[in-house]
């Protein structure tokens, strides 16, 4: 029987932990895709105790407590910050099985050297030895530096001024921190505030909008200002399904106008806006040589009463069941036929399209001579970043696919201690290249497989910000 979380954890051959030890384990990290606060960084914050370091803003931990009937006041609400740790550390015997078990061990041994199982038991001593390791310095960078990030890119509404980016960039920081132009709340004309939306993107970019034309020139006002500040990278989040109509120039400026006038807009209508505006957003982004992430598959906020008290990411989004490959084929073709397809990196929160996403990408990849793919897909993440999705993935675009061209893992967190899900997943994929060298399904040639894991890992993310 094997102990628990041993140095070859994951790891089940020979080849795999030579893999993993010798070429992924000291490999540093991009992470391409998170939620970290730009503020924070710039201000190197400390945190006082392991529950704001751990559970603040965690919707993983926050939904896992909900699962185990914690009571809200000691998740979201008012109870102390201890008390909320122990609530965590009660569950923690229940979650065998999901990733969160192995993350928060991974993330405890790894920041804290402490290996107690969490668990009731274990609580008070956990509290104390953690709350005396973060006295000593661990404050956001810190953190980051301890965890060998040497890119990360936050997720930056297109109305904010930067102005954090902008300290951390002057404040010599050596980890390198950028944006990434997230426009979601202007791409939906049935947002309740979409109105005042509108209003805070025109104030940050001196436009009063009032056309399709004044949109799209506050827009690129926008990419202008973030592209100063390093971006190279936008984030689309295509919420409940890829919808998609061919765009008419004249139909989305009227629905737009409806819009901002406050008349009701049908959901058809708000489809013809937003396939306009990802035409639009496609051909910038080509222009300027940055690489597009369209993620899908997910159903928000289906409890009402609870995004009420709450608002939006407080762990109550799910899976949705929506085929819509037929509708993302006939996005990426228009976008292809009005020279307006960037390099485009594809993610579905629902496991079931891995295949159909795997293939398809293969159907728009230009023989351009690059040596890089044009549409690729993304790593398994929220509802499938465990052991069993992520291998699921890498299976998948191994068989439809080329792996080799895999970007990794993202950690698409608000933690600052959520890097070891990068060695999560890095001990997955070497697992599962060594199981097929070691089954004789690929030659044990050294350097190929350096080359492959080295790929994988980090040169290929790394590769987005040449």
């Amino acid at each position: 029987m094997q102990d628990f979380l041993t140095k070859d954890f994951m790891l089940h051959t020979e080849t795999a932990r030579q893999l993993f030890f010798d070429y992924a384990q000291s490999l540093p990290i991009v992470d391409y895709h998170c939620h970290l606060s730009p503020k924070e960084i710039a201000e190197d914050a400390g945190f006082s105790n392991i529950t704001e370091a751990w559970l603040y803003g965690d919707h993983y931990k926050w939904r896992a407590m909900r699962s185990c009937g914690i009571e809200e006041s000691k998740i979201t609400g008012d109870a102390s910050d201890f008390d909320k740790f122990a609530a965590y550390c009660s569950i923690m015997p229940k979650l065998i099985g999901n990733p969160l078990y192995h993350w928060s061990h991974l993330e405890l041994r790894r920041y804290f050297d402490c290996d107690l199982i969490i668990n009731p038991k274990n609580c008070n001593a956990i509290w104390e030895e953690t709350a005396e390791k973060l006295k000593q310095g661990m404050t956001a960078r810190n953190l980051i530096r301890s965890s060998g990030v040497e890119i990360l890119c936050t997720t930056d509404d297109p109305a904010d001024d930067l102005r954090y980016h902008k300290l951390i960039a002057e404040s010599g920081f050596e980890t390198k921190v950028f944006p990434a132009f997230r426009p979601d709340k202007g791409m939906n004309l049935r947002r309740p505030d979409f109105r005042s939306y509108m209003e805070k993107l025109g104030a940050s970019t001196g436009k009063t909008i009032t056309t399709l034309e004044d949109v799209c020139d506050a827009y690129v006002i926008a990419m202008d200002r973030f592209a100063e500040a390093g971006c190279v990278l936008a984030d689309h989040g295509l919420d409940n399904g890829v919808s998609f109509v061919r765009p008419v120039t004249h139909l989305a400026g009227t629905y737009l106008t409806k819009a901002l006038n406050g008349d009701k807009v049908t959901e058809e209508e708000a489809v013809m806006y937003q396939s306009y505006m990802v035409r639009f957003f496609g051909r910038e982004y080509k222009r300027r040589g940055w690489t597009m992430q369209l993620h899908f598959g997910v159903l928000r906020n289906p409890n009402e009463v609870m995004f009420k008290k709450l608002g939006p990411d407080s762990g109550f989004d799910t899976v949705h069941g929506k085929n819509t490959i037929y509708d993302l084929a006939m996005l990426l073709n228009d976008l292809e036929q009005n020279d307006a397809l960037p390099r485009t990196i594809l993610y579905s929160v629902n496991a079931s399209d891995n295949a159909a996403v795997a293939a398809l990408c293969g159907s728009f990849c230009r023989g351009d001579g690059s040596g890089k793919p044009t549409v690729l897909q993304g790593s398994a993440w929220w509802f499938n970043d465990h052991d069993e999705g992520m291998r699921a993935q890498i299976r998948t675009y191994a068989s439809e696919s080329a792996l080799g061209n895999s970007l990794g893992m993202l950690t698409d967190s608000r933690s600052f201690l959520s890097y070891p899900r990068h060695e999560y997943y890095r001990r997955i994929l070497c697992d599962e290249i060594g199981r097929w060298v070691e089954n004789g399904d690929y030659p044990n040639d050294q350097e190929s497989l350096k080359s492959l894991i080295y790929g994988i890992c980090y040169g290929n993310a790394r590769q987005l910000f040449e």
